[in-house]
């Protein structure tokens, strides 16, 4: 009966063993390429999306969100499709009301201190005043790619790559195209 149970178990575990090795190696792994466009490596790991976000390709739009060092934009990335609302943050300017459905946002909630963030999130000052918050749901169909930061040379200071992760929607408000909705009235931050 022993040996029966022994050859049971190592049965299953070398099944188990199988289908582990067969399994592509992105699914078994968060790692992402190590490399930027630029061949500069990357730091951190794309993190699991939340429900709702089902990875798909679309290089068009990977390249989009892609920066070489001191750019600014993602070192790498993914692309997802929103299947369910998803909860995204924004931070912006008020001084330019039009930046409130930018392209950069966050699945966190943002958190202080302002230099904190900017650090974190390679961004840099003439960018954004950082003075207002968004919450916003992606709709439904929309496209977007999460990934770590790429460096940013800012006018007097340079931000390194960092592994937090940002999320790119491709939004524009010029051409009316707004891939997000029932925002919140932006406020005071932080």
């Amino acid at each position: 009966m022993y040996q029966y149970m022994i050859r049971h178990v190592s049965y299953l575990l070398l099944l188990t063993l199988a289908a582990c090795a067969s399994l592509p190696m992105q699914a078994r792994h968060s790692q992402i390429d190590t490399r930027g466009i630029d061949g500069i490596a990357c730091i951190g790991s794309i993190i699991t999306p939340p429900a709702g976000l089902l990875e798909i390709h679309d290089n068009a739009l990977l390249q989009q969100a892609l920066g070489a060092s001191g750019e600014g934009k993602l070192c790498a990335g993914k692309v997802f499709v929103a299947k369910k609302p998803v909860t995204v943050y924004r931070l912006w300017n008020s001084d330019k009301a039009y930046t409130a459905y930018g392209r950069w946002w966050s699945l966190s909630l943002p958190t202080g201190p302002k230099a904190k963030y900017r650090k974190d999130n390679d961004i840099c000052p003439s960018w954004s005043r950082l003075d207002r918050m968004s919450v916003c749901t992606l709709k439904i169909g929309t496209k977007i790619v999460l990934g770590p930061g790429q460096s940013a040379k800012c006018k007097n200071t340079t931000y390194a790559k960092s592994p937090v992760n940002q999320v790119f929607v491709p939004n524009d408000s010029r051409q009316q195209r707004i891939l997000v909705e029932k925002c919140s009235e932006g406020v005071a931050w932080p």
